[in-house]
């Protein structure tokens, strides 16, 4: 008989806040755990625009390599996901 905490291996959920581009190395390890990530964007967009676009594209570009998820949460999260779960986008319905 199996255990049911051997039967499977859980998703972790974390919140993070974005604060300086230097964060950039232990989302793109949470990243490769397979969690899932809200990350809070407004302090670095508040301190640095171009910072902000740089470690976005580098996070889309992470979360693509491996068959994750990423979207925006409104205008202050986005959300990033392994690639066992996917985000629903608008027009995404036909797949379901």
């Amino acid at each position: 008989m199996v255990n049911k905490t051997e039967q499977y291996k859980p998703t972790y959920l974390k919140a993070f806040t974005l604060r300086d581009i230097k964060d950039i190395s232990e989302i793109r390890n949470d990243i490769e755990k397979h969690m899932i990530l809200i990350i809070r964007i407004t302090p670095l967009a508040h301190r640095d625009v171009d910072d902000l676009r740089v470690v976005v594209e580098d996070l889309y570009k992470c979360v693509n390599s491996l068959g994750g998820d990423i979207s925006r949460l409104g205008e202050e999260r986005i959300i990033i996901t392994p690639p066992s779960v996917k985000i629903w986008h608008k027009g995404n319905d036909t797949n379901l």
